[in-house]
């Protein structure tokens, strides 16, 4: 399965940008590549950038990273719900919140990737357990309509554009 299976009908608009950039990749080689590549891309940025922020009330590197862990830990868990036809309809949440309960500024980079690297292997080992039937099922999360397969390359593409603004603002 690849994010241009994915109809503009399973998501809302706002994760365009995200499932775009994930490209044509399969589902779970594109998580599994990607944890990879961020392991590798965060443990090589130098260490005097990583308090710095381009501009006031934006986020530190460690902060970026500790946001991908706690998003990726919602997305999963919204997966999760829906794969299982949960019909709740569940709340979004507020990363300007939890970026600062994260603590991230006061733990080292290589524990925050580990972190990484832990919930992404979860991450994959969920994905790799739903079927065909799991993947295409949706569910109301922040009053919008998402399925399954969506919710996984969002993970994928918003790991993807965070890195690019790391890129293309820190370092």
């Amino acid at each position: 399965m690849k994010a241009t299976d994915i109809q503009e009908t399973e998501y809302h608009p706002y994760y365009n940008g995200y499932i775009q950039s994930a490209g044509d990749v399969d589902l779970l080689e594109g998580l599994e590549d990607e944890m990879d590549t961020l392991t590798a891309f965060f443990a090589s940025l130098p260490t005097e950038k990583l308090d710095y922020r381009y501009a006031e009330e934006k986020w530190t590197i460690p902060e970026i990273l500790a946001h991908l862990i706690d998003a990726e830990r919602i997305f999963a868990y919204l997966a999760l719900r829906f794969a299982r036809k949960d019909a709740t309809p569940l709340a979004g949440f507020d990363e300007n919140t939890y970026v600062p309960e994260s603590r991230a500024n006061e733990r080292s980079i290589e524990a925050l990737v580990a972190e990484f690297r832990a919930v992404r292997m979860a991450t994959v080992t969920l994905f790799e357990s739903f079927n065909r039937e799991q993947l295409e099922r949706s569910g109301l999360a922040n009053g919008a309509e998402m399925s399954v397969r969506a919710i996984g390359f969002v993970i994928i593409g918003h790991a993807a554009h965070h890195c690019a603004v790391i890129e293309e603002r820190y370092v």
